[in-house]
């Protein structure tokens, strides 16, 4: 796999079709997000851990927003899965980023990631490595809701109780780039209160996911306290693609005419 993706990223720097690549590299054992800008210099570049490629993942759309801000008249590569294709889709449609100035190396999820991301679509349209895995539907979704409507209610109040309010949900997501964040107004969240106030802080959150979320489970992953918010969110999603008939990084025929209604919806 990664074999493959270097020599993608040696041609794209060669050619002087991007200025950096924006990629994961293993140093000192960790792997984390590094852009690359010399071809000959790859040799760091990973997909993913060495046990399971594709396990190490970062919201690489989010350091791409800060760095093309800083340089907004060049064009950078980008490595994606496919949930990082569909925040591209979503950020450039709220113009975010700019679809000339990114030229996406996608990479797809092997099964066993695709099973654990319950993924719709653990591939992007067009990748250069990996064997892609199967969809999987939202299970979790369908078990909480096969609960009682009263034990629902105690379920989300228990996991929302557990909330340190450390802001990792928000902090890891690349789909929170808003400059001023209403989780921090105190016209809308008590400040400086722990616990948060329940349910008002995560509702507030799952609110603004609404036609954002693009189901990358990164939120999950961050959370210490182990809060199943990815959950959440996905029943979001659920409402609004039946409402709106809108998903957000999935192609839909209506998506503008959705898009576009959500929009109106928000403002009223």
């Amino acid at each position: 796999m990664v074999d493959e993706i270097k020599a993608r990223v040696q041609e794209l720097l060669a050619s002087g079709k991007i200025k950096g690549f924006l990629g994961l590299r293993e140093m000192h054992g960790q792997v984390g997000p590094y852009l690359f800008t010399d071809g000959s210099d790859l040799d760091g570049l990973v997909a993913g851990d060495r046990k399971s490629p594709g396990d190490s993942r970062y919201p690489l759309n989010r350091q791409l927003m800060m760095i093309a801000g800083h340089y907004p008249k060049e064009t950078f590569g980008v490595l994606i899965r496919g949930c990082d294709e569909r925040g591209l889709k979503t950020l450039f449609s709220s113009n975010q980023l700019i679809p000339e100035k990114v030229v996406p190396v996608g990479i797809a999820c092997p099964q066993e990631l695709a099973d654990a991301c319950e993924c719709m679509k653990p591939f992007p349209d067009e990748y250069v490595a990996g064997e892609p895995g199967e969809g999987r539907p939202f299970g979790t979704v369908e078990r909480i809701e096969s609960l009682a409507l009263d034990e629902r209610f105690e379920l989300w109040m228990a996991e929302f109780a557990k909330c340190i309010k450390c802001y990792g949900c928000r902090n890891i997501c690349p789909m929170c780039y808003c400059r001023e964040c209403t989780l921090e107004s105190k016209d809308f969240v008590n400040i400086g209160s722990l616990p948060p106030e329940s349910p008002i802080f995560h509702l507030t959150r799952a609110v603004h996911m609404a036609g954002r979320c693009i189901d990358c489970g990164l939120c999950n992953e961050a959370c210490p306290a182990g809060i199943p918010v990815r959950t959440l969110y996905k029943k979001v999603a659920d409402i609004v693609q039946q409402e709106f008939n809108l998903r957000p990084g999935y192609d839909s025929p209506n998506a503008e005419q959705s898009s576009s209604s959500l929009g109106e919806a928000a403002r009223h």
